[in-house]
């Protein structure tokens, strides 16, 4: 399944000038748990997703919010010549299709 499809809530946002915090969220605990388990939302996939050096992630599991949050940094400072997203708001879209081997909850 793909990640897009078992999370209720992915977004994006600035995190400061330098960053964007991704949050996925989830509604079930059954299906946080499951996406947790299968150990494929990790720092080196959000490095190739988003073809970032794995240093560069940071990656925090918040179980009592169910969600996975997401620190990666921007390509530009924002507001900068060539920002393309001046609110961070859409970079999420990498991860949606993320095909995660769990059975659907």
């Amino acid at each position: 399944m793909k990640l897009g499809d078992l999370a209720d809530v992915i977004r994006s946002k600035n995190s400061g000038i330098h960053y964007v915090t991704i949050d996925v969220m989830f509604a079930e605990q059954s299906t946080y748990e499951a996406v947790k388990a299968s150990s494929t939302l990790n720092v080196e996939t959000i490095a190739a997703r988003y073809h970032l050096a794995e240093e560069d992630v940071r990656l925090f599991e918040y179980d009592s919010g169910r969600a996975f949050k997401i620190t990666i940094p921007r390509s530009t400072p924002v507001g900068s010549p060539g920002d393309p997203d001046l609110y961070g708001a859409q970079q999420h879209a990498p991860i949606f299709d993320l095909e995660l081997s769990i059975e659907p909850p």
